[in-house]
């Protein structure tokens, strides 16, 4: 190639370069690399909260449910719910109490463990027994949020209809659940 093409490549080049790298500064670029990585840490961050809390609403035919790992809700063996508990349901009956035009049904399932010695002498000899008393005790901290009694009621399905298989742990923990359905 000869000499003047050569040398006027290389100054195209170089022009090139110089364009380019006079579009966004380096601090800009760096400001907005740092900006990137704090966006995918706060999208990594709510990702893990939303598995954390296994909370999941899903809009059916006519409703909307709201279900909660009952771990989140019960201490282990137990009906009554831990204050970690009362406070995830306190903020959905705070959505739902003052517009409550519809009628809510508390659904309460546990996974196939057989019951604990504890609950026997505690007269609940079934997960069916120990699933309604959740969705008792769910019913009632929502009417003491301000959910109106007369349009709120509890069925406990023990271990009927698991959502995962009863094999592993985890799909145990899945089993263990209350749903929340608000019905139109």
């Amino acid at each position: 190639m000869n000499k003047p093409i050569q040398r006027s490549l290389a100054a195209g080049s170089l022009a090139a370069a110089f364009v380019l790298a006079g579009c966004v500064s380096r601090s800009d670029y760096d400001a907005l690399q740092a900006q990137n990585q704090q966006l995918q840490s706060q999208v990594t961050q709510q990702q893990q909260q939303i598995a954390t809390q296994q909370q999941q609403i899903s809009r059916l035919q006519g409703a909307i449910k709201y279900t909660v790992n009952s771990d989140l809700l019960f201490p282990s063996g137990g009906y009554h719910m831990s204050a970690a508990g009362k406070r995830i349901i306190a903020k959905l009956a705070q959505r739902l109490a003052s517009t409550q035009e519809n009628k809510l049904v508390v659904n309460g399932y546990t996974d196939n463990a057989p019951i604990g010695p504890r609950l026997k002498q505690e007269g609940i000899t079934s997960n069916e027994e120990l699933s309604q008393k959740r969705a008792e005790d769910v019913m009632q901290f929502l009417i003491s949020q301000g959910v109106k009694p007369d349009m709120v009621s509890a069925k406990g399905w023990g271990e009927a209809s698991p959502v995962a298989s009863n094999d592993t742990a985890a799909g145990r923990a899945k089993n263990r659940r209350v749903e929340i359905t608000l019905a139109s």
